[in-house]
């Protein structure tokens, strides 16, 4: 069965964050049902369908920006109370826009993720997590890294309450009480957690969690250790995952999975024989899907996909077909409906086109006066700068509540500007949306001068740090066998300063020093698959890595921070001679791979000069032939790499320098017959000129 479902625009409220819209319970199966939002302006606001209008049920004052909005209620009753979490309170609302709680969690941080079962409140702000049982504190914890979302194991079906985290560390931390129980690596930075079924699935242990790299997966939280069931990789390059629910919108029976992405794509997945997820449906609307649900509200009986954007909007996919075939009376009647919404809409138009015109001539007339004064509009930025693993590069994302006019990237740092297929812009050396490479060793600051189509004329700035090891990620397993170089670090330097002078290195390190007193982080490579190991408490930092190359960079830029500080640092390293070898080795497929592409690609014209002349190509040995069939393929692929080559020589350049420097020998005169060796390159030659050098 195809999946076809029409999109309708109910009405739109101010700039929303993640899960911060939420569907009243039916009194009856397939009944209309009201929607209730919470957006940036502190407004909770509940509305249902009439006649094709969006009626308010009740709106709050401004207030606070909210962060979260949930349902709840006695369990295993409908659940129907409004709870919204704005600062670090909660407040609660009946389904009539009655208040009937206000607390104040004193938490030193603004609440970033909620979840309710019952009596129990999980919070999770930026790094701390507390449990309330009727609003008295039961339980706390401080993680190690951001908490992005927290979600309870269903208590009314498992024997103890069971409290998981989403960390921004790619771990998900299964708690009991105050304490962690585990911990399980997810392929990717978890930002959505959702029981699987709405209920957890046959287990009531089954938990689905989306990833800010676009990963979906599903994974069985049992009271011993995790099992990994299923995972969906981002193959196609999608957005982050900002929502997801559990909702039979194919109408088989089987609860289909929903999935709302932070570059507008809407999902659906359906469930083959063993449980595998299908995509069945996906559409792409013009803006980040902050909440989706799936349930009934524009028209009884006609199920539907109801998703809010980050600029307000509240739109629903619905199952109602556009045309309907009926009898002549309900043609009519249809028609009448539509005549009516057209004609309010006409004078409601006529009448904002007014207001505008009285209001832009009396600031003209204010603009002129002595005593004007002139206030710069305020707008909000939804931006994201992450790096993606599988390809070296970083995507930086912008969204403004209105049309953007322009942006300006300025960098004070040498990075190449990669367009992708989803970015919006006009590029002219400079996009919107598009993928950044840089080189490591050189770090700066990426500035976006963000310009809004509104009048009068305003910009912001947002700036972004390239950090000197930017193409590292974080990890959580390395290889210990590798051949690896060591840098040690001491001197009179405290926990802190070390912990920042990490953070100000490496990508992916939590602004706040861990507990403890010594702390280890493992990080990868995703150009090269190379590692690097660091352990750092009070007065002692150590560096492991097979990469020369990464522990130079680390060498010069903490020495030039304890410069900076007026600290003195004693450095000392070990350089294992195996690991040169060992890192060309990682190298050799990929510098393989992109000469082959050059080579590929310098080919095509003058093969098609040989087509063109000769009318066919059966001449042609299958090489060549192979090249003309794959021929915009491999030029599409080589257009999306313009400096990947590039990029491998510099590395190769870099890993020699590098080694003769640890020497205190300088090479850079040989650096010349280097490039010569790589344009003819032979891996054996090249490892030869490294040894004998």
């Amino acid at each position: 069965m195809d999946l076809n479902l029409n999109r309708a625009d109910y009405l739109q409220v101010g700039v929303t964050s993640q899960k911060t819209m939420k569907l009243l319970p039916a009194s009856r199966h397939r009944a209309t049902q009201k929607v209730v939002i919470g957006d940036h302006d502190g407004v909770v606001m509940c509305f249902g369908m009439k006649k094709g209008e969006a009626v308010a049920v009740f709106k709050t004052l401004p207030g606070q920006k909210i962060a979260r909005l949930e349902l709840g209620g006695v369990l295993n009753t409908p659940q129907e109370k409004i709870f919204v979490a704005a600062g670090s309170e909660i407040r609660g609302f009946t389904k009539r826009g009655k208040q009937f709680l206000s607390f104040e969690t004193n938490l030193t941080e603004s609440i970033k993720a909620m979840h309710i079962s019952g009596s129990d409140l999980f919070l999770g702000a930026s790094y701390i997590y507390n449990h309330y049982c009727d609003c008295k504190d039961q339980h706390y914890y401080l993680s190690g890294d951001k908490i992005n979302d927290v979600i309870c194991l269903p208590v009314e079906r498992l024997p103890s309450i069971t409290p998981v985290l989403a960390c921004q560390d790619r771990v998900l931390r299964v708690l009991q009480g105050s304490d962690v129980m585990y911990e399980t690596e997810v392929p990717g930075p978890p930002t959505v957690l959702a029981l699987h079924n709405g209920n957890g699935g046959d287990s009531g242990e089954d938990l689905l969690f989306g990833t800010s790299d676009g990963k979906l997966g599903l994974i069985q939280i049992t009271t011993s250790k995790p099992i990994h069931k299923w995972e969906i990789r981002n193959e196609k390059k999608l957005g982050g995952i900002l929502c997801v629910d559990s909702f039979d919108i194919v109408g088989d029976g089987v609860k289909d999975l929903l999935v709302g992405r932070d570059d507008g794509v809407v999902q659906v997945y359906s469930f083959d024989n063993t449980n595998e997820p299908v995509l069945r449906f996906d559409q792409m609307l013009s803006e980040s899907v902050t909440s989706i649900q799936g349930g009934c509200v524009g028209k009884e009986g006609y199920d539907e996909i109801v998703v809010s954007t980050y600029s307000g909007w509240v739109t629903g996919l619905t199952t109602e077909p556009m045309h309907k075939e009926s009898g002549p009376g309900e043609e009519v009647k249809i028609n009448q409906e539509m005549q009516n919404k057209i004609s309010n809409l006409r004078s409601e138009l006529e009448h904002l086109q007014y207001k505008v015109l009285q209001e832009r001539e009396k600031y003209q007339q204010s603009s002129q006066s002595s005593k004007a004064k002139s206030a710069v509009p305020s707008f909000s930025v939804n931006d994201k700068f992450t790096l993606n693993k599988d390809d070296a590069s970083y995507s930086l994302i912008l969204e403004v509540q209105t049309a953007i006019d322009n942006v300006l990237i300025q960098s004070d740092v040498p990075i190449d500007l990669l367009d992708v297929d989803k970015n919006s812009a006009v590029v002219s050396f400079s996009s919107c949306d598009s993928e950044i490479r840089s080189i490591e060793g050189q770090y700066g600051t990426l500035q976006a001068y963000v310009t809004p189509r509104i009048q009068p004329k305003t910009c912001q700035v947002r700036q972004y740090l390239i950090k000197p090891l930017s193409l590292h990620q974080r990890t959580h397993f390395i290889d210990h066998d590798r051949p690896m170089n060591t840098l040690t670090l001491t001197g009179q330097f405290s926990f802190a300063e070390v912990h920042s002078w990490v953070v100000f290195c490496l990508p992916e390190v939590p602004e706040k020093p861990p507990a403890g007193e010594c702390v280890t982080f493992y990080f990868q490579n995703t150009f090269l698959d190379t590692q690097l190991e660091s352990t750092y408490r009070k007065g002692e930092g150590v560096f492991k890595s097979d990469n020369i190359s990464t522990i130079s960079i680390l060498k010069d830029v903490l020495s030039k921070e304890a410069t900076k500080r007026k600290i003195n640092l004693n450095i000392s390293y070990e350089i294992n001679e195996v690991s040169v070898k060992h890192t060309l080795k990682l190298i050799h497929p990929k510098l393989e791979y992109q000469l082959l592409l050059a080579k590929k690609v310098q080919l095509i014209d003058a093969l098609k000069e040989l087509q063109v002349h000769e009318g066919n190509t059966n001449f042609l040995i299958p090489e060549y032939r192979c090249i003309l069939e794959e021929a915009d393929h491999l030029q599409e692929e080589y257009k999306k790499q313009p400096a990947h080559l590039e990029r491998l020589y510099g590395m190769i350049t870099d890993l020699f320098i590098d080694k003769f420097k640890f020497k205190g020998t300088n090479v850079k005169t040989k650096v010349p017959l280097l490039l010569e060796i790589l344009d003819s390159y032979d891996q054996n030659a090249l490892i030869a000129f490294f040894e004998a050098a």
